[in-house]
């Protein structure tokens, strides 16, 4: 080889080094990137040395302070819940939200506070929904400026300096956009707001938002998906997820019901593709969420994936995964993008998780199915004047990743005494297999609205195709009564029952009662599956059940995925613990002992060569986050 091309190839080969780092590095998105693979190059930490892991530095929410005043003083109903948030790390600073709505960025080297930013978003009183809740913020490059982006509970969506945490003046009215206005129709802003960070892509700033999900009538605000300018505030363009008169999809809200009917949006983590410039949107229930008799129809864009143009807003593509939803099985996780091979097939994929346990793979540019997803016959109602779909999707491929209704194979066998108890106490509802729709006697529905698959998401593995979700098995009991008190017009309304005893305070379910599945997304095949959590073992054995191992946690985080580890944390019991485990097999490699509950889902960074890893944990007026690195 020549000196010049020794030199090119040097050349080359260090740019490749210092990219592939300098990536690395950065966890410059909620989910470590727009396509929400919560998944790192780094490979510092390893299964040889997860157990050196310390603390490297510990930073305590600014909420602490106002929390503590708050409970002292007259306003002690203005308290936070779990901390949710993950931060985002660019250029070796961290930026994270509050409780609250305050935008902190530290030192991500030594969690220094370098500024603070507060929205005063919780003195609007008590968000709609989820309460006091944010989970990200969103970083923006351009123009030679660098922006935080930030929507709130209060419905605002603000633009930050990212040096100094002042407000861009030049950003919508004073560095900020009221959400409430121009959605189509007037709005009660106690009944909306945004919970999820904004997705931003292709010079875009995507807001969803949350809507009050126990509404006073069927007027609520409709969940309409909006992007901004980065730089003006401007509105770019409007994607409507309930289609208005003329667009597409309108014929499937009849008798006029797409003019009232609201929510329908999409409330929690979206993501994009910034290459082909496609936005993926996992949209939820309408108003009401258990009863359709005022929305006869299919109720597009309801419960589906949709992709839309990131220039303009149209939709690209559909999936409707749910029709005439009335179970809450709204989308609850960011769409994963996923690059895999299909019986030699390269395709460029979508991967979307319910909360029912399907895992739902489109290539992510057609909206084709990857394997066959099918139109199954499903239970009728009997509920008056409801009308639900003959048919419901069902997903040939991948398996579900959790059981799915109450049958000889859900129910728990631990003893003959423990089953026959189990079977008295469901007798007084209705159950069976998944969709047995709510009636007036109550319907136990398994999964339940939690999951299944939640908020948390999964993580995909771009080198071996594996694609890790973490999820819980928890019945409820929906229960129809008429709507009354001024909520006439609604007709039914979810009220009496919402839960059923399992034998002897044990669950009413098989474990386990939380689980990580490790999909082959190359295959549609499951890996393996373990048990999250030791959960009631203990409590098994005390009653001289034969032991029946680790039966894991409902709790849970989302996951993070490393080249070397997989990170998921819970409350197991009276443990605070962020696990890492073998990617390949599930097995737990370390435990490590945090100082309060796991609320956030982890995430990964480097700096100056040094590996860290950070997680939310606590709230309730003592919100943390804690950095773990090696010594």
């Amino acid at each position: 080889m020549s000196l010049r091309n020794l030199l090119k190839y040097l050349t080359a080969s260090f740019l490749s080094i210092f990219i592939l780092n300098g990536t690395a590095a950065d966890w410059p998105s909620y989910g470590g990137d727009n396509g929400s693979s919560k998944y790192s190059t780094l490979d510092q930490i390893t299964a040889q040395n997860v157990d050196d892991l310390v603390v490297a530095w510990s930073w305590d929410s600014v909420d602490n302070e106002t929390v503590a005043a708050n409970i002292a003083g007259t306003n002690s109903t203005a308290v936070p819940g779990p901390y949710k948030a993950t931060p985002i790390v660019v250029e070796g600073i961290m930026y994270i939200p509050t409780s609250f709505g305050r935008v902190v960025a530290l030192d991500a080297q030594s969690g220094e506070a370098r500024w603070v930013f507060d929205t005063r978003a919780w003195e609007a009183g008590r968000p709609a929904n989820l309460g006091y809740n944010t989970r990200g913020v969103a970083y923006w490059e351009g123009s030679g400026k660098r922006r935080i982006f930030f929507a709130t509970n209060d419905s605002y969506l603000w633009a930050l300096d990212a040096e100094t945490g002042q407000v861009d003046s030049a950003f919508g009215d004073g560095g900020r956009v009221d959400l409430s206005q121009g959605l189509g129709r007037e709005i009660n802003k106690r009944d909306y707001g945004v919970v999820s960070p904004v997705l931003v892509t292709n010079n875009k700033v995507i807001v969803n938002s949350i809507v009050n999900d126990a509404p006073a009538s069927l007027e609520t605000p409709p969940g309409h998906v909006r992007a901004f300018n980065p730089e003006t505030g401007a509105l770019e363009w409007m994607f409507e997820t309930i289609p208005q008169a003329g667009e597409f999809g309108n014929e499937t809200w009849e008798d006029g019901s797409w003019e009232y009917t609201g929510s329908t949006n999409a409330w929690t983590i979206m993501s994009a593709d910034d290459e082909l410039g496609i936005a993926y949107i996992p949209i939820g229930t309408p108003t009401n969420d258990w009863y359709g008799g005022m929305r006869k129809g299919d109720n597009l864009f309801a419960e589906s994936l949709v992709a839309v143009d990131v220039n303009t807003g149209e939709r690209i593509w559909h999936f409707q995964m749910i029709h005439h939803g009335v179970w809450d099985y709204d989308l609850p996780a960011a769409p994963t993008l996923v690059d895999i091979t299909v019986d030699g097939r390269p395709i460029k994929a979508v991967a979307a998780i319910s909360k029912q346990g399907f895992t739902y793979v489109f290539d992510r540019v057609t909206g084709e199915p990857v394997w066959p997803i099918e139109e199954r016959a499903v239970p009728q109602s009997s509920v008056p004047n409801e009308r639900l779909s003959p048919t419901q999707p069902f997903p040939t491929k991948p398996a579900a990743f959790e059981p799915q209704g109450i049958s000889d194979e859900t129910l728990i066998d631990f003893s003959p005494a423990l089953r026959s108890e189990a079977l008295q106490n469901i007798e007084k509802f209705d159950y069976g297999r998944l969709f047995i729709p709510p009636t007036l006697r109550g319907t136990i529905q398994f999964p339940g609205w939690g999951g299944g698959g939640e908020w948390h998401g999964a993580a995909f593995d771009p080198e071996t195709g594996l694609y890790y979700i973490p999820s819980a098995s928890a019945p409820i009991v929906v229960q129809l009564i008429e709507a009354r008190r001024g909520r006439e017009e609604m007709g039914y309304v979810r009220g009496g029952a919402r839960s059923v005893s399992g034998p002897q305070n044990l669950p009413l379910i098989k474990p386990p009662y939380g689980r990580i599945t490790a999909i082959d997304l190359n295959s549609g095949d499951h890996v393996w599956m373990v048990p999250h959590g030791e959960g009631i073992r203990q409590q098994i054995i005390d009653m001289g059940i034969l032991d029946p191992g680790p039966v894991g946690s409902s709790d849970r985080t989302g996951p993070l995925l490393t080249k070397t580890l997989l990170f998921m944390a819970q409350r197991d019991g009276d443990r605070n613990l962020l696990r890492a485990f073998n990617k390949a097999s599930g097995e737990i490699i370390h435990e490590i002992e945090l100082p309060l509950r796991p609320t956030g889902t982890p995430m990964t960074y480097s700096i100056d060569g040094k590996q860290y890893v950070t997680i939310a944990v606590g709230g309730r007026g003592d919100a943390r986050l804690v950095t773990l690195s090696l010594p």
